[in-house]
Formats: structure tokens, sequence, C-alpha cells
């Protein structure tokens, strides 16, 4: 390799490394940036330094916006108008389709149920401003959510009780078709990020979405009733990380997402209308040995929710707070161990060998889901 080739490529990585913290940096900034995938998707060789930017976003912050032009967001309209209408259902209809024999991984869980791990010792010492809401030790969950399978099941698994099939609403006869369009629209933005992030880690394209063939992928719309729950500062979704492979969610009619970027800083989340979100999980730090951390976030009432409450009076909506969230998982069968050039991480001792479906299992125990 001759010098000017040298010069090009370290010059290359210093600009994508200027770049991403021009746009970090600064923490008056509400707003994160947006990736758009059109180029990766038309030609995927043209795109080396959106995959790199990609790459170093997760490093840096754990979460990253994109556009993708594929999506027709007008289907996160629907799929939350069908969720209000699923939530707005009385009790007894609702109390139907929860599955706790099966971890609640289908179907229905009531609000009450889950309880964040508790983090109070790395909050701790965070200052004030970069403090989460959620009490410590966290109470349990005020919300409501719907487990929705999107995907491909194995043929054959260990972990059937993670791998079940979806329960359907009497009352909601296009339930079923609202779930997996949108679902599905958003595994296939997932499963591109994901090969974007292993080109922009130096891996395989398909290092990752391999590993994702046939996972326990879910579609998880919470629900808050902000009709009971609209005080400042209520967690509906404590202090947490998510325990999959990668979180995506669409916009949410109502405000309140707040994250911490890995230097400990928490940032309120606006997504621009017709973008999606996505967020590292456990399962993606432990394949990279922790060079991208699972991302913690909180979803609490703030000023901007309680705004948003009263427009949504004022225009006679619906005051369930629905997020647009998808997590999709490492098949439940494969392993999570570091992978490619992450296995010589000093770290990598820090994630030892594990079957996918006993570290969810393992999860979901910790947050009172399972047992």
């Amino acid at each position: 390799m001759d010098l000017f080739t040298v010069l090009i490529s370290l010059s290359a990585g210093f600009i994508t490394s200027l770049m991403v913290y021009m746009l970090f940096s600064k923490k008056s900034e509400a707003d994160f940036p947006v990736v758009d995938l059109s180029r990766f998707l038309n030609d995927p060789k043209s795109a080396k330094e959106d995959c790199k930017a990609i790459a170093e976003m997760l490093h840096k912050t754990g979460l990253l916006i994109v556009r993708d032009p594929r999506v027709d967001y007008a289907e996160n309209d629907r799929f939350i108008d069908n969720m209000e209408q699923y939530y707005e259902l009385d009790l007894k209809e609702k109390m139907k389709d929860v599955r706790p024999q099966y971890h609640y991984q289908v179907g229905a869980t009531p609000e009450g149920i889950e309880k964040a791990r508790n983090h109070c010792s790395k909050v701790k010492n965070l200052p004030a401003s970069d403090q989460p809401v959620t009490v410590c030790p966290p109470g349990k969950d005020p919300k409501w959510r719907y487990f929705w399978r999107i995907g491909e099941r194995p043929k054959e698994t260990e972990f059937k009780q993670l791998n079940i099939s979806n329960v359907i609403p009497e009352k909601l006869p296009n339930f079923q078709k609202r779930m997996d369009r949108w679902g599905t629209l958003m595994m296939e933005t997932c499963r591109t990020v994901a090969s974007m992030a292993a080109l922009g880690f130096d891996l395989k394209e398909d290092t990752f979405t391999k590993l994702m063939e046939n996972g326990p992928h879910l579609l998880a719309p919470t629900g808050s009733d902000l009709s009971k729950y609209n005080k400042k500062n209520t967690a509906f979704a404590s202090y947490h990380y998510d325990l999959n492979f990668m979180t995506i969610h669409g916009r949410s009619r109502f405000p309140g997402l707040f994250v911490w970027t890995r230097d400990q800083k928490r940032r309120p989340v606006k997504m621009p209308k017709g973008c999606l979100l996505l967020q590292a999980g456990k399962q993606l730090e432990w394949l990279t040995a922790g060079h991208v951390l699972a991302g913690f976030h909180e979803v609490v009432v703030s000023d901007a929710t309680i705004s948003a409450i009263k427009r949504a009076k004022e225009e006679k909506r619906s005051l369930w707070r629905v997020s647009s969230t998808l997590f999709s998982h490492v098949a439940s069968d494969n392993h999570l161990t570091p992978v490619g050039h992450f296995k010589s991480s000093p770290n990598a001792s820090k994630y030892p060998k594990i079957t996918a479906g006993q570290q969810v299992s393992e999860e979901l125990a910790a947050i009172k889901l399972g047992k």
C-alpha cells in the first residue's frame, strides 16, 4: 500500500469520526442526526461512509435515527390507530389475551407486571441533569404491552416458550393484518441497519443477519393510559436497557422517551416525521464485546407529554400513549459470543458463550416476566 492510499484511508476515518463528533457533541441539541438508507439500498458498495457512520454512532451513542424509503409511514398511523382501539377495550376483554404461562411473550401484558432491573448504583453519581426520573429502586411499570411475533419460527427449538404462535384479539378483525404489515416493514429496516453496522465494523455483511434468521422478533407496542397517569415525571417504562439485539421505534403521538448516550448524558428524543429510531440491545453488546453498549432509556410524562395531552383532549383523540416498538432478536438456539475481531477485545471475557434463548430467559426472570 503506497503512502497516498494510506493517507486517503486515514482521512476517511478522520472525516467519519469528525462528522459523528460534530453531530453528537452539543449537549443543548435535542435532536439526533438522520441516516438515509437509500444509498445503501441502491448500491451497497457506494455507501461505505454511511456504514462507518452507523457503526460509529452505535459505538458512541447506542442509537441512531434512519429514514427508509421502503417504509410507508402511513402504516405507522394505521398501526397506532389499531393499538389505540385495542387498549381502549374494557379490562375483561383485554385479559382474555394475557398469557403468563409463556412469560407474557405473546399477547397482552397488563400494567403493574413488568419491573425494571435495579440500576440505582449505576446512576447514583450522575449529575442531577442526567439522573433518571425513575424512582430507586424501580416499581412496577404502569403500562400495558402487546407482544406479536414477526417472521418465520424455527422448525425445531429448545426454547418453544419463546417461539409460540400469536394471540389474536376477538374484537378487532383487522388486528393481524395491521400488526403483520407494520412489523414486517420495521424488520426490513432492522435487517438493513444490521447489515450496514456489520460492514461498518469491518465484519462480513451477514454477520448479524444470519444470527437473526428465525429469531423471536416481537412487535411490542406499549399502552399507557394518560387519562389515568398524567402527573409529570410518572415513569411508564422505568430506566432500563433492552435485552434483545436491536430495538426499533416508529414515532409515537405523545413524546416522553429519554435516552442515555455512552457518556451518560440524558437526552430527549425528538424524532422527525417519516423516520425510525433504532437502539442497541444487550445481544448486540454481547456480540461486539461491549464496543456497542445496550442503550439505557426511560419513558416518562414530561412537559412535552402534558402539552400533547392537552392537544389530544382538545381534538378529542385517544389518550392512550402507544409506542410503535419492535424488538429484533438473535434466534433462540444461536449462541451469543463476540464475533470477528471482537473476539480479541480486552472485554471479550465479560461476554461468555451462551444461547440467546438462555440469555433472554434469564433477563425475563430478572424483570418479573419469567421464572
